[in-house]
């Protein structure tokens, strides 16, 4: 089963592991990548000059969240590795083209990511420009392995129409996104400098901004024309915009039980 998180018919390590090295890389390049962004981002100021270490980033400050919100609770947080491609990827999943957008795959604990996504979310789909939407989209994705560790991803049943279990599952996944972002300028890195130092208004419109434009009924509006909410398997725009708002607010993994929800 491969988690699409984008374009809906479409679709713990330690911080320092993560821009440094570690028996278990927590980002790395699938083979005819580009960039390689695990040997080229070693430290925060190395973004000055390649901005694509952006990414390296924003999974250093979401695992170091759940790493943190997981030992609070006296847990243990598994890190995903992310897996910069382009073109194509094999996975335990099956194989993805870079059209499926950012995924999740369970079977390998991998999220998948084509940088070149998010010039197609700003162009084609009318996405936001800030970056914060781009970190809105991994936080969403790390939210899946969040759910494969704790069993949620197991509870799905129904895999479409407004209120089927896939749809649950990814508002659930966008209500940890909005979780982290509330927490975001407290994640540190090896040296207890914050990893993202400001949030403002606009980098949370920028988040609310691209869950709208991954709303199913948005892409379907958009590239079909009409909305059929019984093939719906993200959500509608609102449901996303809400969910996302929900773990914002309350910083709360028992207020994103989406699974529960009378009203989604």
């Amino acid at each position: 089963m491969v988690i699409l998180t984008l374009l809906a018919l479409l679709t713990g390590t330690n911080p320092a592991d993560l821009l440094g090295g570690s028996e278990s890389p927590a980002v790395e390049a699938a083979p005819g990548s580009e960039g390689e962004l695990e040997r080229e981002c070693q430290v925060v100021s190395d973004i000055d000059e390649n901005p694509d270490c952006r990414f390296v980033l924003y999974v250093n400050s979401t695992q170091a969240f759940w790493e943190d919100y997981f030992a609070a609770a006296g847990e243990r947080y598994t890190p995903a590795t992310t897996t910069f491609f382009t073109s194509s990827v094999t996975t335990r999943c099956g194989t993805a083209s870079s059209q499926v957008g950012p995924f999740y795959c369970p079977g390998d604990q991998k999220v998948y990511l084509d940088l070149g996504f998010f010039d197609q979310l700003r162009t084609t789909y009318g996405g936001p420009s800030g970056q914060f939407a781009e970190a809105y989209v991994l936080a969403h994705e790390y939210g899946h392995h969040v759910q494969n560790l704790t069993g949620q991803m197991q509870r799905v049943r129904t895999q479409s129409g407004p209120t089927s279990d896939a749809v649950r599952l990814e508002l659930q996944a966008d209500c940890y996104a909005g979780m982290w972002a509330r927490a975001a300028t407290t994640a540190d890195d090896e040296t207890g400098q914050p990893l993202i130092t400001e949030l403002t208004n606009q980098d949370i419109a920028d988040a609310l901004a691209a869950a709208q434009t991954v709303g199913d009924d948005y892409i379907q509006e958009r590239f079909q024309g009409t909305v059929t909410p019984e093939s719906w398997t993200h959500g509608s725009s609102d449901q996303r915009q809400r969910w996302f708002t929900t773990g914002f607010e309350t910083g709360d993994i028992a207020a994103c039980d989406t699974f529960g929800a009378s009203s989604l």
